[in-house]
């Protein structure tokens, strides 16, 4: 989240309120004459209210009705609610979380389904309107609902390079032992940093050296001799939207089959209509867009660096883009920003869920608020200072976040729960951003090619880990910027790349075409721990392994290099803050006071892999549901290594209960008669594992009708 590229959220909220306690639902709404202020930047004539568990049989019976009659309700059906509703005057009353039949359930163990949108007419005293919604004893929590702002100049230029100029710098660069064609990987110092960049020799005038190092990378080179992703892992991208027509990303978007962009229906009931390819929460709409005059590509190139297509011969490789025989992980758009627009929260927490609920076990989140330590003289508006603060102050992002830890994934898939990844940040400030700094987030900070933390680059004792995320004001030129070497209608041209190459390069949109380019910051660290995990979860579908959000979260942890060496003994490093002016700050950075907080150091992704096969637990087949005189079907070679290969052999324990044949690695079971039986399956290899079936007079796919 470099300032000049990336974005922040600059909410500043100063509503205060009570604790809420990790996994304990607790009220929010201040107590007594305590004064709560409405921030200045708040959604006008709007406000979001949680509701106590205790009406929850009121109010559905007012929504039903509601959605009977196919309108929005103005009143909840709680007399002392809508009393103060009818006095503030308030004239649309909505659930925030669409209903959902398939996961429901699940929302309704979370608390979401208590969350309500109040809106009033803009001219609304909203700070009178919070003050008397905040007395009802039937609610639990109130905000304000502000907007999500970008707070850097969305006119300022990327470094663009067309296909040619890629080709032209990979016959400078060419390696033998690249593992992969396309012409872009040997500028992508972040997968296999050689060390000999040319880049290093722009500070030589300067009076020092500021080298690349070898190895200071993600280690893309081991691990891909071992995976290259896997369709299964899907990653939502909350950003700009993705360009799902881009060429290096085309055949690894995540496509929601059955859905059509402008049918106007929801077609699987998800709440949500014409989401193909994910759903833009701008427009409230099926449709992502990247081609506003004021869109940066911010998403698009986030989305390359974790699974830009590989060996395809063009353009740059993806973390998991996958190889020439097996596709990579999946990007579903989660469109959060579009032109110079930003959601709102009750549509970012919108956008988290239907990431966990639509198959997503990975959120990449390449923004944030301000660190709560940043400098107010720079002009940040510094942002929660801990845990406590942001929970208080951002309560349904917060449960938001805790549905998908918890429920992305499956109990017999290759993860239960979800991984949150997030910037950490880019104030230049001794403590990370909100939300990523929550502590069961992965907060991540960005490292220059020499290991030392990019200038710019938040840290602490929070973040989790560090990754590659260039550094201009440490590589670049006193007094240039791309104005100097990149032109509107014009490309890179032979021996200009070295003055990008600092960055990071991935697909990027240019006029609303596809394109490559260069852009730093943490917001650029962040995808590259993004695709390193989507790596480890598609070799974890390989080796058959099963993992707790929890428990992955602490490997990829495990899996780094450390950094403090480079930074003990009082090292100095110096960087041009503002570097594109003429005399721009010469500024030093005492190393030592990084140590210990860079996280558990650089993710390593060929370490990680290794790691996976011993770590985690077998796949299991999971119990199955089925209704009397019908069948359910599962593939079985998804719980066993190498399970395409081996023979099954099933029996059931109850005949008269339930029957079981299987064709290859089909696993065929019938519903009989009401009951329970054991299934065995028996493995070639010598496996085995015993399942439940339990039959009903009617089951679907999830257990009872």
């Amino acid at each position: 989240m470099k300032k000049r590229f990336l974005y922040t959220a600059l909410f500043a909220l100063t509503l205060s309120a009570c604790a809420d306690e990790d996994w304990v639902d607790q009220p929010s709404v201040p107590s007594g004459s305590e004064e709560v202020t409405v921030p200045e930047d708040a959604a006008d004539g709007e406000l979001l209210i949680k509701f106590d568990p205790k009406m929850t049989d009121i109010l559905d019976q007012t929504f039903t009705v509601v959605s009977r009659s196919g309108g929005v309700a103005s009143r909840s059906g709680i007399p002392s609610t809508d009393e103060v509703l009818d006095i503030l005057g308030a004239y649309s009353f909505e659930r925030i979380f669409p209903v959902d039949k398939k996961n429901e359930e699940r929302t309704r163990e979370a608390g979401l389904h208590l969350w309500y949108r109040v809106k009033f007419d803009e001219n609304t005293d909203l700070q009178e309107a919070f003050n008397r919604l905040r007395k009802l004893g039937e609610i639990s929590k109130i905000q304000a609902n502000s907007r999500i702002k970008r707070s850097y100049d969305i006119n300022q230029k990327r470094v663009y390079m067309s296909t040619a100029a890629i080709q032209r710098t990979a016959l400078t660069r060419a390696g033998s032992d690249a593992p992969f064609n396309d012409p872009g990987l040997s500028c992508q110092w972040g997968y296999n940093n050689t060390g000999d960049y040319d880049f290093a020799n722009a500070n030589l005038d300067r009076g020092f050296e500021s080298p690349a190092i070898a190895d200071c990378d993600v280690n893309c080179f081991d691990a891909w001799k071992l995976c290259t992703g896997d369709p299964s892992i899907i990653v939502a991208v909350l950003d700009e939207g993705v360009m799902n027509t881009h060429p290096d990303l085309r055949n690894n978007i995540w496509i929601n089959e059955g859905e059509e962009e402008y049918a106007g229906k929801d077609a699987d009931g998800n709440g949500y209509k014409d989401d193909k390819y994910g759903y833009n929460f701008v427009t409230d709409s099926g449709v992502i867009t990247w081609s506003d005059a004021e869109d940066t590509g911010h998403g698009t190139h986030v989305a390359g660096t974790i699974a830009a297509v590989n060996g395809n011969g063009e353009g740059v490789c993806g973390i998991a883009g996958g190889d020439a025989s097996h596709p990579g992980v999946k990007i579903m758009s989660c469109q959060v920003f579009a032109g110079s627009g930003g959601v709102t929260l009750d549509k970012e927490a919108q956008a988290i869920k239907y990431a966990a609920d639509n198959g997503a076990v990975i959120l990449q989140c390449s923004w944030g608020y301000n660190s709560g330590a940043a400098n107010a003289v720079d002009g940040y508006v510094p942002g929660p200072t801990s845990e406590k603060e942001w929970a208080e102050l951002y309560p349904l992002e917060k449960e938001a976040l805790d549905y998908f830890i918890n429920n992305a994934g499956s109990p017999n898939g290759v993860i239960d729960g979800g991984v949150a990844i997030f910037a950490a940040g880019n104030e230049y400030a001794a403590l990370p951003g909100y939300p990523g700094a929550y502590s069961k987030c992965v907060s991540v900070a960005a490292l220059a090619a020499d290991y030392t933390p990019s200038s710019f680059s938040n840290y602490g004792e929070i973040v989790a880990l560090s990754a590659p995320g260039g550094d201009t004001e440490y590589y670049g030129k006193i007094g240039e910027d791309e104005t100097e070497y990149w032109t509107p209608g014009s490309d890179l041209q032979d021996g200009e790349t070295n003055k990008a190459m600092g960055s990071i390069l991935s697909t990027l949109i240019r006029n609303g075409q596809p394109a490559y380019g260069y852009m730093e910051g943490t917001s650029m660290a962040c995808p590259h721990v993004s695709g390193v995990a989507a790596l480890g979860l598609s070799y974890a579908v390989k080796q058959r392994r099963h993992f707790k959000a929890a428990e992955f979260v602490d490997l990829l942890k495990q899996s780094t290099r450390d950094v403090n060496g480079y930074y003990a003994g009082g090292v100095i490093k110096t960087y041009f803050r503002n570097h594109t002016y003429a005399s721009p700050s010469t500024t030093q950075m005492n190393l030592g006071d990084y140590v210990n907080k860079m996280g558990s150091g650089i993710i390593d992704a060929g370490l990680l892999l290794n790691n996976i096969a011993g770590a985690g637990t077998d796949m299991k087949v999971p119990n199955m549901y089925v209704a009397e005189g019908t069948s359910s079907a599962i593939d079985l070679a998804a719980y066993f290594v190498d399970g395409e290969n081996l023979t099954y052999t099933c029996t059931s324990s109850d005949e008269a209960v339930a029957t079981v044949s299987v064709n290859g690695t089909m696993m065929s079971v019938t519903g009989v008669k009401t009951g329970a039986a054991q299934v065995t399956v028996q493995v070639s290899n010598g496996a085995s594992q015993t399942i439940v079936v339990t039959v009903r007079d009617k089951a679907n796919d999830s257990g009872w009708m």
